[in-house]
């Protein structure tokens, strides 16, 4: 929390004659272009996570089994990845526009009508293709959880499939739908790369803009905090909308009525739900392998080496130091017997909804006045100077990590916790063993695999990140994120499609793990019911 009231503090000193400039000129179409392309993205996000999460868990649609997985596979692509490549695809003078041009014998763009991608519409198809899985993933989550007895009571009174899914089912997903819509506007509002790449101005390009295109921390300070008061705020009324639902009862009925389609249904559905897939990963990999064939060489693969070595090291320590970190909150939490036990979790929780630029603002106000203290220091006494220890470092980096990911290693292992009964809290302690004995005995492995599931996803989120390590890296320091966007910036991804398709394929792990151990639970369940 320091950081952050240490940035609302130094935006209260920004100027009021550049603030105003800003206002008077930009400032106005920049919210405006934020609350937009948060609003586009969550709605296509909705459109695309809850249509094809209905179709999965109520009805006969082909291919389900296979579907219901890959359906997730768009996470793993950075969505900044995927507006240059379907920018190199629709462009101009990329290779749809020149063969429609040749089929038809177009000479110019006056000829044709060709949809640009470069728009604020366009960030908001491309945003919400790679974020639709989170809500994907919480309606589906919560449509197979619902009590299916309410269902058929509802059909017994006269209400057909559809009636019944609108007025029952739908609204009893609402809270996890929420949360996941929730999660897609965090990340829309936090995202740097494609919005700058596509030219649209938002509040995160004001931040970088203004800090050091007018060289004004004070200025980009208050913007993030006008940032991050919007993303608490927005968070806040969610919650307040999400209060007082009622519960289900305790005896659920999973037991699903599958909605058998007809062939033209099955038709459509299944486009439907491969027509995410394929727009939101499988299209946009392919173009990467076929970049990576074309252009890549031994030389390259040798030049990534450094900043692939420098992305892993950065994120083994912020994914080991955070999920140690939510182990003792969680644990703290579950044993602990005061009323401030939840505290560590809700606070180092609040991280995630701050944006990787905002979170480097909080990092440098706090971190460079520290920098500036310590070295004033060793010169009073006379001693060598350290330099920028903490903000010219990558300790500033990892910082930023915890507080970024916090939220995704506490809701790992706290979900894991919830799992083991209470019970087995005070069972060792009437054989005679102690706290320690208990934790590392009996807590430690039955936590084991929501450790490693933390930790991969904490993981692979950082060698993701891309404005925090933009605005924080040491000088010299490349990761491959930041070489990546780089590249784009300079429209060469071509000469980084190798790290490129590593970091999907790392994206690639934790969803590859959770599937597993979804089948390994449904399998233990058959096993058990026989």
């Amino acid at each position: 929390m320091i950081p952050v009231l240490v940035m609302l503090l130094a935006g209260l000193s920004a100027s009021t004659d550049l603030f105003s400039h800003l206002w008077q000129t930009v400032l106005p179409d920049y919210i405006a272009n934020t609350l937009l392309l948060g609003v586009f993205v969550v709605l296509l996000s909705l459109v695309f996570g809850v249509i094809s999460a209905a179709l999965i868990v109520h009805t006969n649609i082909k291919g389900k089994a296979v579907l219901r997985w890959l359906l997730m596979l768009p996470l793993a692509m950075p969505a900044y990845l995927v507006a240059y490549l379907y920018t190199d695809l629709f462009d101009y003078a990329g290779p749809v526009q020149r063969s429609l041009r040749a089929w038809f014998n177009w000479q110019s763009p006056n000829d044709y009508i060709f949809f640009d991608i470069r728009t604020l519409g366009g960030a908001s198809i491309i945003i919400a293709l790679v974020l639709f899985p989170y809500i994907y993933m919480l309606a589906r989550t919560a449509f197979e959880q619902q009590d299916q007895n309410l269902l058929r009571a509802s059909r017994t009174l006269g209400l057909n499939a559809k009636q019944s899914f609108y007025k029952i089912a739908l609204p009893l997903a609402r809270p996890a739908i929420a949360v996941g819509a929730s999660l897609v506007l965090m990340e829309t509002l936090a995202d740097f790369a494609t919005v700058q790449y596509f030219a649209v101005n938002t509040l995160t390009t004001a931040i970088y803009d203004t800090w050091l295109g007018y060289g004004d921390l004070a200025t980009a300070n208050a913007l993030a905090s006008v940032l991050m008061l919007f993303i608490l705020f927005t968070l806040v009324a969610e919650q307040r909308a999400r209060a007082g639902q009622a519960h289900q009862s305790n005896r659920i009925n999973k037991t699903h009525q599958i909605i058998q389609l007809s062939s033209s249904a099955q038709f459509f559905a299944g486009s439907f739900c491969w027509l995410l897939v394929i727009a939101g990963f499988i299209l946009p990999f392919l173009l990467l392998i076929n970049m990576a064939w074309q252009y890549s060489s031994s030389e390259q693969f040798w030049t990534l080496v450094p900043t692939g070595i420098n992305s892993i090291k950065v994120a083994v320590w912020a994914a080991s130091l955070t999920t140690i970190l939510a182990l003792i909150f969680v644990l703290f939490k579950r044993l602990d017997k005061s009323r401030w036990r939840t505290l560590p979790v809700q606070i180092s929780g609040f991280g995630y909804a701050i944006p990787g630029t905002v979170l480097a603002m909080a990092m440098m106000s706090t971190f460079a006045p520290i920098d500036y203290f310590i070295n004033d220091v060793a010169k009073f006494l006379g001693l060598t100077q350290p330099g920028l220890l903490l903000s010219g470092s990558i300790f500033a980096i990892i910082f930023a990590y915890l507080v970024r990911f916090a939220a995704i290693a506490n809701g790992a292992i706290d979900s894991g916790i919830k799992q083991i009964p209470k019970s087995l809290d005070f069972a060792p302690a009437s054989l005679g063993a102690g706290l320690t004995k208990t934790l590392t005995k009996v807590h430690l492995p039955l936590l084991k695999s929501s450790i490693w599931v933390a930790w991969l996803l904490v993981f692979v989120e950082a060698m993701k990140e891309l404005p925090a390590v933009l605005l924080l890296r040491p000088f010299n320091f490349e990761t491959l994120s930041t070489q990546i966007y780089q590249l784009i910036s300079d429209e060469m991804l071509e000469q980084g499609a190798l790290g490129a398709i590593l970091i999907v394929l790392l994206g690639l792990l934790p969803i590859i793990w959770l599937n597993r151990n979804n089948s390994d639970g449904k399998k233990q369940t058959t096993k058990e019911l026989a």
